[in-house]
């Protein structure tokens, strides 16, 4: 049976009067085929609408293939899509929050699947939602071979809706990046990210009293856009240069700063004798983290703790290596800076400046 002939023939009136169109869940099947579709890379073995999605990976030159993989999703920030009525980004920040962690191993991502909870199905926002999950899958250079989405009636409000995600990658076992090969002397370099990506908005709602106020709409001369906007930008994706730089450098380790900001991502991409010693100044400090810290007067340490800050990803490299390291990510279109220099220590971050 395909798609179109279960649509004719699948429906169910008892089950539309407690709350869930089947029907509305195949148009929204359909109106993402042409999202769906933009994400095919070789490997893909099926379209969507199947009971699982097919992929053959090609293993060419691989000694001993491992599987890495990676699952999140978008956290509360999901809030603004619903108050902004914009849902074609918040899948970007899905994707992104899975493979920037699934290449700190050095792991290419090869596919993605995702998942939308919703009170209510309906077919045109949640096509909306999914081209934007095409599109992260675009910029990590994945495909999107299939997913779900569920009404749940009575559990969830009809006009809001939940997101997660799942990617699988693959790494030689011998190319794994490896924590115990960043020594003292190393150079920590910082990709700068797009803002505040996906993480701390709880803490961002409490500041700006989100859902209780008009700020969120409000153009912000300390931006320069309307707040929302600025909030609402993607996660960056950082696989493409960084799966470049991998080919051109030895790099040692990698780190994705995410929830817990520096002083939780970072030790994580270093062995328990190390301290990253991080220098303020050394990057540019977006605007909107000024503005939040000056608004919720949060100590310095909690922005570092909860925050970016401007850095959305570091790679740990030798210093004979830092030049080339700069020039392969700026070639690729990223802000880069050194940032800091490993040292001797209790498994620590360490700011000066």
């Amino acid at each position: 049976m395909t798609e179109s002939d279960a649509m004719g023939k699948s429906y169910s009136e008892s089950y539309k009067a407690a709350g869930v169109d089947v029907v509305a869940g195949y148009q929204s099947v359909d109106l993402m085929k042409e999202h769906v579709a933009r994400t095919h890379v070789p490997g893909v073995m099926d379209t969507i609408g199947g009971f699982g999605g097919l992929f053959a990976p090609d293993m060419t030159g691989m000694e001993k293939p491992v599987f890495v993989s990676g699952t999140d999703g978008v956290g509360t920030k999901i809030k603004l899509a619903f108050m902004l009525n914009k849902h074609d980004t918040v899948g970007i920040d899905c994707v992104a929050m899975c493979v920037n962690d699934v290449i700190c191993a050095g792991a290419k991502p090869l596919f993605f699947l995702d998942y939308i909870a919703c009170g209510k199905n309906y077919p045109e926002k949640i096509a909306e939602i999914v081209s934007g999950v095409a599109e992260g899958c675009v910029q990590a250079g994945c495909a999107l071979i299939g997913g779900e989405t569920a009404e749940h009636p009575g559990l969830m409000p009809e006009d809001e809706y939940d997101l997660a995600g799942f990617t699988v990658g693959i790494v030689d076992e011998k190319k794994i990046l490896d924590k115990e090969n960043v020594k003292e002397g190393d150079v920590i370099i910082g990709l700068a990210s797009s803002g505040v990506h996906s993480n701390g908005f709880s803490l961002v709602r409490k500041i700006f009293d989100i859902e209780m106020s008009d700020e969120i709409s409000r153009y912000s001369e300390e931006l320069g856009r309307p707040l929302g906007e600025v909030l609402l930008t993607p996660t960056k994706i950082y696989v493409k240069p960084v799966l470049k730089l991998l080919e051109e450098v030895n790099v040692h380790s990698i780190a994705h700063i995410t929830g817990g900001g520096f002083h939780e991502n970072l030790p994580r991409a270093y062995g328990k004798n190390l301290n990253a010693r991080i220098r303020k100044g050394s990057w540019e400090v977006l605007p909107v983290f000024r503005l939040i810290q000056e608004k919720g007067q949060i100590p310095e340490h909690d922005m570092f703790n909860t925050f970016n800050m401007g850095i959305g990803m570091v790679v740990i490299v030798s210093p004979e290596d830092q030049e080339k390291a700069l020039a392969s990510l700026r070639s690729s279109g990223v802000e880069a800076s050194v940032i800091g220099v490993m040292e001797a220590g209790d498994h620590s971050v360490v700011f000066e400046g």
